[in-house]
């Protein structure tokens, strides 16, 4: 643990600092170094945007991305090829509330609900993934959604709670007859 809190000091001090990929490419690799001796486990090719926030307790897979300034708290599993917009907040955890002789404030933390990110998903920007929540493969979010619950895969979903708008496998054919 005492390597990992130096590990953590280093990427907070120097690589979430660096500019965004796409201005300064060797921040990429920078950054993924640096994050590979934090992330509990991370694939090939990832991408660890400027400013992102996330915990030791992160997997990620193979060509897959946090965005700008997102704040990924827990045990959370990302999948391969998952593109994830800027300010993306993902929870898993939450305050207690359950005793009203005492204030919230004081009452300590929920267990752990971690969350899982299926492969080939796209999380646009400033979405909130609540905890306990797994996002199915193939599985569009839209802008500003706040995900509460499960998302089958392949689904887009929208909206504040989020909602399942439409099915990417849903294919409409057009006839001339």
């Amino acid at each position: 643990m005492k390597n990992k809190m130096f590990y953590i000091l280093a990427y907070n001090i120097l690589a979430k600092r660096l500019p965004i990929s796409y201005h300064f490419p060797p921040a990429k690799i920078i950054r993924a170094f640096w994050a590979r001796k934090i992330l509990k486990s991370a694939g090939k090719n990832i991408n660890i945007e400027r400013g992102a926030v996330f915990s030791y307790e992160v997997s990620i897979g193979d060509n897959s991305g946090i965005g700008v300034n997102c704040e990924i708290y827990g045990p959370v599993e990302i999948g391969e090829n998952v593109m994830m917009g800027p300010e993306t907040v993902i929870y898993t955890r939450n305050h207690k509330h359950d005793k009203l002789d005492m204030p919230m404030n004081k009452q300590g933390f929920e267990d752990y609900e971690p969350v899982k990110i299926g492969n080939d998903v796209w999380i646009s920007k400033r979405v909130i993934i609540l905890p306990g929540v797994t996002i199915g493969d193939g599985c569009i979010i839209g802008a500003g959604a706040v995900v509460a619950k499960n998302i089958d895969p392949y689904s887009i979903a929208v909206g504040n709670p989020a909602r399942v708008v439409k099915k990417r496998n849903q294919i409409v054919y057009w006839s001339t007859k």
